[in-house]
């Protein structure tokens, strides 16, 4: 049996390896899916993160041939303020404008996680509320010029300089860097429980 995580993520690949630090010679393999993640006419944020996650996980099975019984893991994670969708920025305009939304909100972050092995796909969302502290033209200018929000869902990484943006959390942490660890660790268990 093989794991493999299909993300190159660095923060997921930290973080899977955390949440398998319990098991006896936890490993895993990286793949590198490319889906279309073009959200569906009237799809609700947490069915399309979760169908994200899902195709992650099934386009990285199909990465995964040469490996011996892969199991694959997906997740996605986006943030959602008053219903809308806030994914990676195109440009730094529109890195600003996300940012300028965020400033003094509460947003949600949701996470969700598939984990695959061809047979049954296994998922879990986790949703954890995120408040920002109001942020000046000068904090957006400066955190948009460290390249810092350009691959990142709402435009902010919450590990790293957008951290100091972020007055409270509801919920996981890991979930907003990532990948959340309860509730990866519980697919882990799942899958080996079924083999």
């Amino acid at each position: 049996m093989t794991w493999v995580l299909a993300s190159t993520s660095p923060r997921r690949k930290e973080l899977l390896a955390q949440a398998g630090f319990s098991y006896t010679g936890f490993n895993f393999e990286l793949v590198a899916p490319d889906i279309d993640e073009t959200p569906q006419p009237g799809e609700q944020a947490a069915d399309y993160v979760r169908r994200l996650a899902a195709e992650k996980a099934q386009a990285g099975l199909l990465l995964s041939q040469h490996f011996s019984q892969a199991k694959v893991l997906g997740s996605d994670t986006i943030v959602v303020l008053n219903g809308v969708i806030l994914g990676k920025p195109v440009d730094s305009e529109d890195a600003k404008r996300m940012l300028s939304l965020l400033s003094g909100q509460t947003h949600e972050v949701m996470t969700a996680v598939a984990l695959t092995d061809g047979q049954q796909t296994l998922t879990r969302l986790c949703s954890t509320q995120v408040s920002f502290c109001a942020l000046s033209a000068a904090d957006i200018d400066a955190y948009i010029a460290s390249g810092e929000p350009m691959d990142k869902a709402g435009a902010y990484g919450i590990q790293a300089l957008g951290g100091c943006f972020v007055k409270s959390i509801s919920g996981s942490y890991s979930a907003v860097v990532g990948l959340p660890l309860v509730e990866t660790r519980e697919l882990l268990a799942c899958m080996m429980q079924q083999n």
